[in-house]
């Protein structure tokens, strides 16, 4: 069955068209934001007649040139519209007044990973936040979670809020942007004018598990490569809360549990099988080699685990990256107590201060505190995750749209 996202469905519906007639539009966008024969959206709304007015582009910016994390992108005038092309990860990460003042109706149009920490979700909020207090109208234009349904990770914790923590949800959240919507409304009773373009020919559960198999992958972010990057994610993101390295600097970065040049990967997935061999399930862990050109132990040979969550490894509902990327982190702990493992308070991570980036990326301190305690096993953490997670299943089944 052919699949259409929603840039598709608004493309194709004239009614929908319609809607925007006389109206000045801006549309949030990246490299991912295509139409199913790989049009830019903003090029195939301008070239159906639509009145663009500006547009926004997320971290990494609209053209997602910005290779490394946490690098800023500057306002610029698009050079073949002459359109204002706006930065929400630069000088600002909320919309200003003469921002939102641009245009009548806002076009959402990012592909997300299904991950709390994926900016792309606070840039949403933030969005729909501006938008109900200057008046404006914001439609997600739908488009698949790869991870697909399965949710995983503790709830943030309030107090915790960050732009890589929006709200209390938990890492691996299983809701489109679409549906993200909805909940940001409810949770923050927000009003505000709000429409979802829904996808067509897309279940989370069906073949693809997450990622329709008639559409191809494009990074919605530069490191963001492939599906099993985009499946690993909600877990290997913690590792940048880590003195190992995550992989940036390869052609196959946040695909490893870790990469260092002191620690020895057999032993570490031996330890990881005696600690919890259940949390090692849906994927195949592989010894690997890299030396990352830039980022942490850059030039130095690291060993590592490769993850992959793909093709007759992966085990949709068995795969638990979460859980996977902390038994990974215990278990170098154990054979290594001494070892330096976390970024200290001196390393700015997202625009916080004075506050470890393991517990900025995690919405609080259990995680690592978990992975700290020697005397702690798996019991302790699905303690600490299962109520959140069954939390949130109950909490969002009202939102959901497929």
């Amino acid at each position: 069955m052919t699949t259409l996202f929603g840039i598709d469905r608004l493309l194709e519906d004239a009614e929908l068209l319609g809607a925007l007639d006389g109206r000045r539009v801006s549309l949030v966008a990246h490299p991912a934001s295509v139409t199913r024969s790989l049009d830019h959206s903003l090029d195939a709304l301008i070239a159906r007649g639509l009145n663009i007015t500006s547009a926004f582009g997320p971290q990494h910016g609209i053209k997602g040139d910005k290779q490394d994390n946490m690098v800023e992108t500057a306002d610029e005038i698009d050079p073949r519209y002459g359109i204002p092309i706006y930065s929400l990860y630069g000088e600002v990460r909320r919309p200003t007044a003469e921002m939102m003042a641009s245009a009548d109706i806002f076009l959402f149009d990012l592909q997300d990973l299904g991950c709390r920490i994926y900016t792309f979700v606070t840039t949403l909020l933030y969005l729909l936040e501006e938008a109900a207090r200057h008046g404006k109208e914001v439609w997600v234009l739908d488009r698949p979670n790869p991870a697909g349904r399965p949710v995983e990770g503790t709830l943030l914790v309030p107090g915790h809020e960050s732009f890589v923590g929006a709200a209390p949800m938990p890492m691996r959240h299983g809701l489109t942007l679409g549906e993200m919507g909805h909940w940001f409304i409810a949770h923050f009773d927000l009003d505000v004018q709000y429409r979802v373009i829904a996808m067509e020919g897309w279940s989370p559960e069906g073949e693809g598990s997450g990622w329709p198999t008639d559409r191809i992958w494009i990074n919605p972010s530069p490191n963001a490569a492939s599906l099993n990057m985009a499946r690993a994610y909600a877990g290997t993101v913690m590792i940048e809360g880590a003195t190992v390295s995550e992989g940036r600097g390869t052609t196959r970065p946040l695909e490893v549990l870790f990469g260092a040049p002191d620690i020895d990967p057999i032993k570490v997935v031996e330890e990881m099988a005696e600690i919890a061999p259940d949390w090692m399930r849906g994927c195949a862990l592989r010894p690997c080699y890299f030396e990352p050109t830039f980022h942490k132990h850059a030039g130095v040979l690291c060993s590592a685990l490769m993850i992959h969550a793909e093709g007759e490894f992966y085990d949709h509902h068995g795969f638990k990256p979460w859980r996977l990327q902390a038994l990974a982190f215990k278990s170098i702990r154990n054979l290594y107590p001494d070892y330096d493992l976390w970024r200290g308070k001196d390393f700015k991570y997202e625009y916080t201060d004075n506050v470890l980036a393991i517990d900025v990326i995690n919405g609080g301190p259990s995680l690592r505190e978990w992975v700290d305690d020697r005397a702690a096993g798996p019991d302790a953490l699905d303690a600490l995750a299962l109520a959140d997670e069954a939390s949130w299943v109950q909490t969002v089944r009202e939102h959901l749209l497929y």
